[in-house]
């Protein structure tokens, strides 16, 4: 039983460390087009648009319950209930999809998020798997996290597998820098506001004006570039420890721009590719009152009533969210920059890509042949001990398994080898090495 829930969790982080490959020489293409425009590449209307699946509208099948068991039930914080940084989950916690208390299995989440949201099983066991082994407990019987501050998910797997945990998971608010991060939508950055899971105000009503009316749900996406761009200058500008590490910046910090016209708007015949109203968007995200009078009530996140998920056959994957990272990635390369700002705001200086991989791999290359899957694969696993430094007792057989399917993954694509990082690169980055208050 243990073994087999360990070899879950080594499949799921291998969906991690697998991001759907790019066929070189589109994304070659990509980056030539980027770089050789001398304009912003979509100024004129070219922008990529989502493939358009006309499978209509099936208000049986996309209707999505609120009623009986998935009725709504605020948390009870005071008996310990947890929400987080993640609108979505925390809606889903108050409806039943997940355990009341926050804290879930990975199997379930992944479940969850099919079931309510739409979210294909590769993309949603991409994100479990992430959570549990970095912020949860991946060697429980019943492997998964809280969706909020720390807990205790059963620390029976790890006891009887010998590798032992030596401190309570952090839950996603404490994952700053590792699943969390800053230039998030709607939260503010963890060293500015003290906290990354609160919604701030004045960040929603910036996401609410930039919402287009009456627009179908990709438009409305694609509309929201220049809002992810300021909330990407403000960190700038404001934070003099923004850091935009290579998973929780460059991969998950679009998740919430992207998602909630992806998952969060309501599907009809009308709008079969979804259309997120303004008053589902502040239901989603514990909002009431009028505009520029809003009032946040923290954790009371809910799915509308008559609310429906997207089609079936039409799930949000991996390729999916990709696709909608590239698209404002490729109007503002920064975007797909590890960096951050060197100890005073306005310093943002994106790593050395030579340096830190002491000349196994340059940014002029990554984009030829295998290197930026190789790139990919390796960063990650040689990142990896320093992301559960404190959770292990014994980091080297922690971490076996992981090793071993990353290796096997790298078979056969002939990868330059990364034997280690110089993280003296990190070291200009006074965000890289804080950690996150109370842990």
């Amino acid at each position: 039983m243990l073994s087999s829930s360990i070899t879950l969790i080594v499949l799921l982080v291998s969906l991690v460390t697998a991001f759907p490959r790019l066929d070189p020489k589109s994304l070659q293409e990509l980056l030539k087009r980027s770089t050789e425009s001398k304009d912003c590449p979509f100024a004129h209307g070219n922008a990529p648009q989502h493939t358009k699946r006309q499978l209509g509208f099936d208000p049986v099948a996309q209707r999505v319950s609120t009623t009986g068991k998935y009725a709504w039930k605020a948390p009870d914080f005071a008996a310990g209930d947890k929400r987080g940084p993640c609108p979505g989950l925390n809606a889903l916690a108050n409806h039943g999809y997940l355990p009341h208390n926050g804290i879930a299995p990975a199997a379930t989440i992944i479940q969850a998020v099919n079931q309510a949201y739409g979210m294909s099983l590769d993309l949603g066991a991409f994100l479990a798997a992430y959570g549990t082994v970095f912020n949860g407990d991946a060697l429980s019987l019943t492997p998964g996290y809280s969706i909020g501050g720390p807990a205790c998910i059963g620390l029976l797997g790890g006891l009887l597998s010998g590798t032992g945990i030596t401190r309570t998971p952090s839950g996603l608010s404490g994952s700053h820098n590792n699943y969390e991060g800053d230039t998030s939508a709607t939260r503010g950055d963890q060293y500015v506001v003290g906290n990354n899971d609160l919604l701030q105000i004045p960040f929603f009503q910036q996401y609410y004006d930039a919402l287009l009316e009456d627009t179908p749900a990709p438009e409305q996406y694609s509309s929201l570039f220049r809002f992810r761009q300021s909330r990407f200058n403000y960190s700038i500008e404001t934070n003099p420890y923004f850091f935009f590490p290579q998973f929780a910046g460059v991969l998950v910090a679009p998740a919430g721009y992207a998602f909630p016209p992806a998952m969060m708007s309501n599907h009809s015949a009308q709008y079969p590719q979804g259309y997120l109203d303004k008053e589902t968007f502040k239901s989603f995200f514990a909002v009431t009152g009028d505009s520029g009078n809003f009032k946040y009530q923290p954790g009371h996140e809910r799915i509308p009533d008559n609310w429906y998920k997207r089609a079936i056959g039409t799930e949000y994957s991996n390729v999916a969210f990709l696709l909608d990272v590239l698209q404002f990635a490729l109007q503002d390369p920064r975007l797909l920059s590890v960096g951050g700002n060197t100890g005073t705001t306005n310093s943002f200086t994106g790593v050395d890509v030579t340096a830190l991989t002491k000349g196994v791999f340059n940014g002029a290359t990554l984009a030829q042949g295998n290197n930026l899957q190789c790139f990919i694969f390796q960063l990650i696993q040689a990142e990896a001990p320093g992301l559960v430094t404190g959770l292990y007792e014994d980091l080297t057989k922690a971490l076996q398994p992981l090793t071993d399917s990353i290796s096997g993954a790298l078979a056969g694509l002939d990868c330059p080898q990364l034997m280690e990082l110089d993280r003296s690169q990190y070291e200009k980055y006074p965000g890289y090495k804080k950690n996150p208050s109370g842990l």
